[in-house]
């Protein structure tokens, strides 16, 4: 693939895989577990934030998912700097992200920015997410994560 000039096929696949992030923030803001769902293979593998070490299989997901939005009455998220690399059926992409809002005891929060990476396969002609992580920097001398940065 020649990065430096993006065939139709690829501007086309860029294009796609970010309406599937955009269709995921959608899915977020208003806590749609369905919609959700419908984003992510059924083997999907989740190195997330927080524990376990990783979720493996959409209803671990979605299990997380779940306990996301117990905790927040409403959902704001926000994702920056959305970077892919795309070939003919995987992707990778790469962005910031801000999970936010006000939380079930009323408390407003702007949230934290992470990092997040996505891989993408496509199958039967749509992207769907196959790997997502998430991570904040660690500070290596006292092995707690920096959660202050922003983009």
């Amino acid at each position: 693939m020649n990065h430096a000039h993006p065939t139709e096929h690829s501007a086309a696949a860029h294009a796609e895989l970010r309406r599937r992030i955009d269709e995921a923030v959608d899915a977020l803001r208003t806590k749609d577990l369905a919609a959700l769902e419908r984003l992510y293979t059924p083997d999907v593998v989740s190195f997330d934030i927080e524990p376990p070490l990783q979720h493996v299989g959409i209803a671990a997901k979605l299990a997380n998912w779940a306990r996301v939005f117990e905790v927040f009455d409403t959902v704001t998220y926000e994702v920056r700097d959305l970077t892919f690399t795309a070939g003919a059926d995987v992707a990778f992409g790469h962005a910031f992200a801000r999970l936010g809002g006000t939380r079930a005891d009323g408390t407003a929060t702007s949230g934290i920015w992470v990092r997040v990476s996505y891989g993408l396969r496509r199958i039967d002609g749509a992207w769907l997410i196959a790997h997502d992580q998430v991570s904040v920097p660690l500070d290596i001398r006292t092995g707690r994560g920096v959660v202050d940065l922003e983009p």
